[in-house]
């Protein structure tokens, strides 16, 4: 009996240790479900949404932009400031969703509707003749078309800019229209030339009287239903091959699609370490953008021509230079088509970080190839 009395009595100590460390344990647990209750969220999905416990999540590069969704578009920009913008998904003066901001002060352009000839900074080469359509959009019948927005004395020139516009593509007419001589010095035809639209930046005359100034970031929108972009280092020696390119449908023929092409520099520890290439389609004529293309040029992206032939206009680039600085022109290009257009606009912008994206729903994009 004395026996099992000092059994009990060794004992006691350790059972009491076991409960106080289980009541400790399940005070704790109660506290932090009472947190959780508070902000509506429980622990388990915590781990799940908090990026310091969970693993990262891959996302779709492709995006989908209109006025309803109000998602936020996932991207990377840590390298970019976000001063002295104004609040993005903001429509423009045609209605047409912005996906990125307008940089307050910066320039914007709009195409004159009512009457394009006399739109602000603007003319056509070789002063095409235009023809109104019965759906308030206008047609150029010609082969060689060149739309330039340009920059006068003391303007700012364009360099971080979103390019809008929607086109349709078909036949001409005629194809023996006699345009084949591009006057104003802003021929922008060195390349290959394929039934296309292209939205230029970053560009200056395309003449051979002065080549270092014909620079480019091209972005086509060709009749096959492909995308693509190209760079133009010098005109006409400069060209690169297409990177990016992918079919998203098969033709692009007489249907109206939105194009808008976003060219910005990526900025980091204040030096700029790349420049920003994206394309949008609105293939619905509704608003509704998809992002299809969103490429970086950091270098490695060589020009075509040989070191003889380029080094032989003497810009003092390299063959694989990337277009850092602003040009005074913005081209709107078509070759061997006929273009019927509306709601063209050029914006200086300013990127933003994802938080400043509204309207925005991720999905993904179609691709026949």
């Amino acid at each position: 009996m004395k026996g099992l009395s000092a059994d009990i009595l060794y004992a006691l100590p350790v059972v009491c240790l076991s409960l106080f460390l289980i009541l400790i344990f399940f005070e704790n647990l109660f506290e932090i479900y009472s947190l959780f209750a508070v902000i509506g969220q429980s622990p388990m999905s915590a781990i799940l949404t908090d990026p310091a416990m969970s693993e990262p999540q891959s996302v779709s590069q492709s995006n989908t932009i209109n006025s309803t969704n109000t998602a936020t578009r996932s991207t990377n920009t840590s390298e970019n400031k976000t001063e002295g913008i104004e609040a993005a998904g903001d429509d423009d003066i045609f209605g047409i969703t912005k996906i990125y901001p307008t940089k307050v002060g910066a320039r914007e352009w709009f195409l004159n509707m009512s009457d394009p000839k006399n739109s602000s900074n603007f003319f056509i080469t070789e002063n095409l003749n235009l023809s109104k359509r019965s759906d308030g959009s206008w047609r150029i019948n010609a082969s060689h078309v060149r739309m330039v927005v340009n920059t006068s004395e003391g303007q700012e020139k364009w360099k971080n800019v979103e390019i809008t516009g929607y086109v349709r593509l078909s036949h001409l007419l005629n194809r023996n229209v006699s345009d084949t001589d591009i006057s104003n010095g802003l021929n922008t035809s060195g390349e290959d030339e394929i039934d296309d639209l292209v939205f230029i930046s970053r560009s200056g005359r395309h003449s051979s009287e002065v080549p270092c100034e014909g620079t480019a970031y091209n972005a086509g929108l060709h009749t096959d239903g492909s995308i693509g972009w190209k760079k133009e280092i010098w005109h006409t020696g400069g060209y690169t091959e297409e990177r990016a390119r992918h079919k998203l449908a098969e033709s692009y023929l007489n249907q109206w699609v939105g194009l808008k092409a976003v060219v910005y520099n990526i900025m980091r520890d204040n030096e700029t370490s790349g420049v920003k290439l994206e394309m949008y389609i609105d293939g619905s004529n509704i608003n509704n953008w998809t992002e299809v293309s969103d490429i970086t040029d950091r270098g490695g992206w060589y020009t075509k021509s040989n070191n003889t032939e380029f080094f032989s206009a003497g810009c003092g680039r390299a063959r694989d230079h990337v277009i850092i600085d602003g040009g005074p022109n913005v081209i709107f290009r078509t070759d061997n088509t006929m273009l019927d257009f509306k709601n063209l606009s050029v914006r200086e912008i300013q990127p933003s970080s994802p938080q400043l994206f509204a309207n925005t729903n991720l999905s993904n994009v179609f691709k026949l190839e």
